[in-house]
């Protein structure tokens, strides 16, 4: 049985975000967003490159600068693994709900995440990766995961990649980049095409965002 979230409402979502923002603001030298359009009368899914601690309250702050509008996003929902939201109960009130690989549970997680996509103005952070990876990876590995809750949505949600970078370069604050991609929605959801997309787009923002010298070796 999963553990189902307690979204926070707009108003305190608007409070604790804006508290977030505050934070970010002051630990880094640059956000950069190059961000996309945004549907009105829709669900989100923005999916997004994991590979910190950090990554859930960074969706959080990108929520609030792109995504949190009067016709846009009102509600934010995470799948988390169940080990931690038992660890952290804290978790479930801030629109947490537990998925647990590998158990005959994680179907009604996919169920669950389809419902919520399925009414307007919510939307879910996912990481389609299913691990921590390093921040550098250049061929991201999606989990089936992701088929199986767009192929259950109903309604229209539009899907969004995010592939975010930290540099620091000559700064002792970190510039911190999101590059986002309109990936359509689940109404033209190709799986395929989708992963061949989010990579191609995530290597071109990593050769704009991050400096590095090529190998010439082999």
């Amino acid at each position: 049985m999963i553990i189902k979230s307690k979204p926070l409402p707009p108003r305190t979502f608007r409070f604790l975000t804006w508290l977030l923002a505050g934070f970010f603001n002051r630990l880094c030298n640059k956000i950069i967003i190059d961000d996309v359009p945004i549907k009105p009368g829709h669900s989100y899914l923005l999916m997004c490159n994991h590979f910190s601690f950090w990554d859930g309250f960074w969706a959080g702050y990108l929520c609030k600068k792109v995504f949190f509008k009067k016709d846009g996003m009102q509600r934010l929902y995470i799948m988390s693994v169940k080990k931690q939201m038992e660890k952290n109960t804290w978790l479930r009130y801030m629109g947490s709900f537990s998925v647990d690989p590998g158990k005959r549970s994680i179907t009604e997680s996919f169920e669950y995440a389809a419902e919520m996509l399925s009414q307007p103005g919510n939307l879910l952070m996912f990481f389609p990766q299913g691990n921590l990876e390093s921040i550098y990876v250049r061929e991201m590995q999606f989990d089936e995961g992701l088929y199986e809750i767009v192929t259950r949505i109903k309604g229209n949600c539009q899907l969004i990649w995010c592939s975010n970078f930290i540099e620091y370069f000559e700064s002792i604050f970190p510039t911190t980049y999101a590059s986002m991609l309109d990936c359509g929605t689940n109404n033209d959801f190709d799986f395929e095409t989708l992963k061949q997309k989010v990579n191609e787009h995530h290597r071109a923002s990593m050769e704009k965002n991050v400096r590095y010298t090529i190998n010439p070796f082999k």
